[in-house]
């Protein structure tokens, strides 16, 4: 997965952990993509202070995937959903074996409540 993704998605999940401060210095790194030096500039500290921020920030979102699996969760009910989609729209284009696919689409069922 793409590093800014990934980093967006521990954001999105974990970000209201973060102090006010993090959080603000965060998003004007990952969501608004603005430089260390920009980022500085407007909060008054050093690039090196920005740099440093942005790491443990990362480190602590990283930190909390590692014990709660939100993300990991989330993208694995997103990719079985996905399928249940294909089987759907394999089943409108052929309109045959129903019993197969209810059956795949059962046991992908069964695999996004286990993940909750």
């Amino acid at each position: 997965m793409n590093d800014i993704l990934e980093q967006a998605l521990l954001y999105d999940f974990y970000g209201e952990l973060l102090n006010r401060h993090q959080k603000e210095i965060y998003e004007q790194f990952i969501l608004e993509d603005l430089s260390l030096s920009e980022i500085a500039a407007d909060a008054g500290i050093s690039r090196q202070g920005v740099h440093d921020l942005v790491k443990r920030c990362q480190k602590a979102l990283e930190g909390y995937e590692q014990k709660l699996h939100l993300v990991e969760k989330f993208l694995s009910i997103k990719k079985n959903v996905r399928e249940i989609e294909e089987i759907l729209s394999e089943y409108e284009k052929t309109k045959q074996y129903p019993e197969t696919m209810v059956a795949r689409i059962r046991k992908i069922s069964d695999l996004i409540i286990e993940e909750l």
